[in-house]
């Protein structure tokens, strides 16, 4: 059987000022997608700034369930969850 991956959360920071949450494998290689306007439709009309915050998760269910819980926040508590994610340390 194959090793599974760490899928990750991440939060994107709109230029504005929403918050698109999705999973990845790769979230800095799913966030120059989404620059470069490929992937979800939501980020052609919203175009990313940076990538706020992402999180581990031993796989892809686990990624998908926590998806769906920070999705049910409103945008302050999504804010507060990512500033207590790990941090993206991302220069875009």
């Amino acid at each position: 059987m194959a090793a599974s991956k760490t899928w990750y959360v991440y939060l994107i920071e709109c230029s504005d000022g929403c918050l698109y949450t999705g999973i990845a494998v790769d979230p800095v290689a799913r966030f120059q997608a989404h620059r470069q306007g490929r992937g979800a439709r939501y980020m052609r009309l919203h175009p990313p700034l940076r990538l706020l915050a992402t999180e581990a998760h031993p796989d892809r269910s686990a990624a998908s369930k926590a998806e769906y819980r920070i999705k049910q926040l409103s945008a302050v508590e999504k804010r507060a969850y990512a500033a207590g994610m790990t941090s993206a340390a991302s220069p875009f």
